[in-house]
């Protein structure tokens, strides 16, 4: 990998698009074949659509709201709560789903690091999974 330019962004800068799960997402950097970095946000209430990631690994640090999330891997299942200063992993091939809690005093608001970079346009990269909530996002 050769040398790639220094990029800053604002995230009010970004775009905003929805994430196969459901969430409302603004991707903001990317390392080329390292990783990418993105902001993941969710209404007080809302629940995502339960996934895994065939390719890509994931380490969140949350940075507003309160919500939880669920994983499952290898016969392993755990409930977390989400808070501002929490950071949890999503491993490759983790099925996970995360919810904003009803009383959230704003959206939940994860920083994201996915390793690789998230695969732009890739349809098969988000596999549906089942999880423990009923999803409320489209």
């Amino acid at each position: 990998m050769g040398e790639q330019p220094f990029r800053t962004t604002e995230t009010g800068d970004a775009p905003v698009v929805r994430a196969p799960d459901g969430a409302v997402v603004r991707p903001l950097l990317v390392l080329d074949g390292l990783g990418s970095q993105a902001v993941f946000e969710l209404a007080p209430g809302e629940v995502t659509r339960a996934v895994s990631h065939s390719t890509v690994r994931e380490l969140w640090h949350v940075t507003g709201g309160r919500g939880r999330i669920w994983r499952r891997q290898a016969g392993r299942e755990s409930v977390d709560a989400l808070r501002v200063g929490t950071a949890v992993s999503v491993p490759l091939g983790t099925a996970f789903q995360f919810r904003a809690d009803e009383d959230s005093p704003g959206p939940l608001r994860i920083v994201a690091v996915t390793m690789p970079p998230w695969p732009d346009g890739s349809t098969t990269e988000a596999r549906p999974e089942r999880g423990p909530w009923q999803p409320t996002v489209g």
